[in-house]
Order: structure tokens, then sequence, then C-alpha cells
């Protein structure tokens, strides 16, 4: 099978490290077990230099065309692509992501598959898209063959929107390398000392700021901080208790986890969170926020746990995980590393590629 994947959210080149890898996990899933993948980029240039992107000229960048627009989507988007159909690639299907690919496909005039992020969902709900770009994303999605969800949250919080989306609509969660899936032997006795960790960029979403008050002064806790960000000197300054590692390469990241007994990350408004998934592959317990993230493949007090992202609600949890007896935290930890176990970069990527 022949796949164009259209979609910003894309590394050009193998160096950028400014641009979330996931979708590009699926790509070269697919492209090993045979099938012919080429991806378009349409990039906005004024939103390269406000997100402080690298910018790249328009033209082939190995598999990925990366063309670029001054004015989103007014006028003919096939005028910057006369190199790419040089190639004559002929796609059976057609996959955009984000809002950008999704209008892109759109314009192309060929049948596609959309895929929603949460920043879809921002253009579905914000007032401030409401003049024209919401009008025109729905309509994409209305015409679009298949709506793709990068998590199960992202789905439900899509049908409350637009019922009518329900016979379409399906889950397209990243999966995690098999090789990160380690069986580490660890156990758990009731009133133990907790290692916890928290990896995240510094923003405020993220909510790194709620786990350190939350945990601050209970002595059964020892919290490290992976990342780094302009808020740093904030967060340092709210309890010197804190080891606070900066910026991790990921295999480095990978063997904190694999040290440590819960990973929190009570982040808002993300699309997916593959952190959550390296976290139960090292062996960590792992929590996110309710009704965020990984939320639908955590499930609460099975294979991990959900918290409301407030230091009042955080403090009660790890207050409360003090007193859970040792085989429940060893039953959540067994369930933790089952569930990840479906959740493989290969298996995910073969579910979507049999959804198209």
């Amino acid at each position: 099978m022949n796949i164009l994947f259209i979609t910003d959210l894309y590394p050009v080149t193998s160096g950028e490290v400014t641009t979330p890898r996931t979708l590009f996990d699926f790509v070269k899933e697919w492209q090993n077990s045979g099938h012919g993948v080429r991806v378009i980029k349409p990039n906005f240039i004024l939103n390269s230099f406000i997100r402080q992107k690298p910018f790249y000229k328009t033209g082939w960048y190995g598999e990925v065309f990366n063309a670029n627009y001054f004015l989103p989507f007014l006028g003919d988007v096939k005028s910057k692509l006369k190199d790419f159909y040089l190639q004559e690639f002929k796609p059976d299907k057609v996959v955009a992501h984000m809002p950008s690919g999704i209008l892109f496909a759109d314009k192309f005039g060929l049948p596609f598959v959309a895929g929603v992020h949460c920043s879809d969902l921002e253009v579905l709900t914000n007032p401030a898209y409401s003049v024209h770009f919401k009008s025109r994303l729905l309509q994409a999605l209305r015409r679009a063959e298949k709506i793709s969800c990068r998590s199960f949250v992202l789905r439900e919080k899509l049908l409350k929107l637009y019922p009518e989306f329900e016979g379409k609509c399906f889950v397209a969660p990243s999966g995690v390398d098999e090789r990160f899936i380690v069986n580490v032997d660890k156990t758990f006795e009731r009133g133990q000392k907790l290692k916890v960790v928290t990896c995240a960029n510094f923003k405020k979403r993220k909510n790194i700021d709620k786990v350190i008050l939350g945990v601050k002064g209970l002595e059964n806790i020892e919290l490290t901080v992976i990342g780094d960000g302009k808020i740093r000197p904030e967060l340092e300054r709210l309890d010197d208790r804190v080891k606070f590692l900066g910026r991790l390469k990921n295999d480095e990241v990978l063997e904190v986890m694999r040290g440590q007994d819960v990973f929190i990350l009570p982040s808002i408004g993300e699309t997916f969170g593959m952190v959550y998934l390296e976290a139960m592959a090292s062996g960590c317990i792992t929590v996110c926020a309710k009704g965020e993230a990984v939320d639908g493949i955590i499930k609460n007090g099975v294979n991990g746990f959900t918290v409301e992202p407030s230091s009042a609600d955080i403090r009660n949890f790890f207050t409360a995980l003090g007193y859970f007896e040792g085989e429940i935290l060893n039953r959540v930890r067994k369930n933790s590393l089952a569930t990840v176990k479906e959740y493989t970069r290969n298996t995910c990527a073969k579910s979507y590629l049999e959804r198209l």
C-alpha cells in the first residue's frame, strides 16, 4: 500500500529535536512492514519563527517534502508541490494529522483519514477560531473518510461535541519501543519510602509545581524532577529537598525511571504523552491527570492511578498510598507491565494500518 502522510508535526531531518517523533514512529513502522510512505509537511513560515522551529526551504528532505506557505490555505495549495509530483507517487490512502494537515488534505481533493490532536479540539472550542478556522476544520472532518483520535480521552471529547462522528471515529494511540519494556525486580511494602519521579518540559500546563507542593514535607517521598525550561528557577525555589536532574537524553531518562517506584505527571492539554508508557515500561507505578493524556489506558487503581491536577489531590493521593498494602501496589505494577506490552510501537502501528 502507498500512504501519503500530511502533517506539520513531523521532523524534517533526523537531528531535529524540537518536534515530537510519535507520528514519525508510525511512518517508520509502516515502512518496515513493506508499505510505501511519503510525507508532506505544510509549513506556515510565520509559525516556524513564532515557535522557534528550524526553517527549511521548500523541497524534498529524504521521504519528507517540506512546503512553505505564507498564508494558510489561501489559493492553490498544490502550487508548491511541483517537485513532489515528479516522483509520481500515487497514494492508496491519505492520512492527515493536526489542523494544518487536515485542512491541507481537504484542499488537496483526495479522500483522507483525519488524525485529531488536542490542537484540533482547541480550534473547535476556542472562540478565537470561531470566525473562519473552526468552520473550515469542521467541514474537513465531515468530509474525512474516518477520524483517528490520538487517545481515548480525545475521542470522548470529540464525540461529546459532535456525536455525528461516532460511526467513523476510532482511537490510534502511540506505542512504546518494545526494547524499553523491562521486568524490573521491584516489590512494595506498606509504609516504605517511595522514590517518585516526574519528567517534562517545564511549562505551566505540565503542573510540575503541583507535584512539588503536593509532596512537600511528606517524609516517605523522595522526589526527582527531570526536564528544563524557563520556569526552572521558580520550581527549584518551591522545595530545596527536590532533586533536579535537568534535561536528559531519552536513554538516560529511562535509566532513571528504572530506579524509581512511582512516575507522576498531572499534565493537562496533553494529546497523548509517550512518557507515561515509557514509565510503565520501566516498572513505575504511573499516575496521570483525570480525563487527560493516557487516562483510558491507565485505569485508576488497576494498572496505575489518576489524580486531579491540584497539589491538594496529589498530596492526598501520596498520603493514602503510604497506607496501601504492598500486595496491592505489586499487583498494580504487574498489571501496568501487562498493559504496556499491548501498546508497543509495532502493535499500535499495525492496528492503525488495519483501520485504514
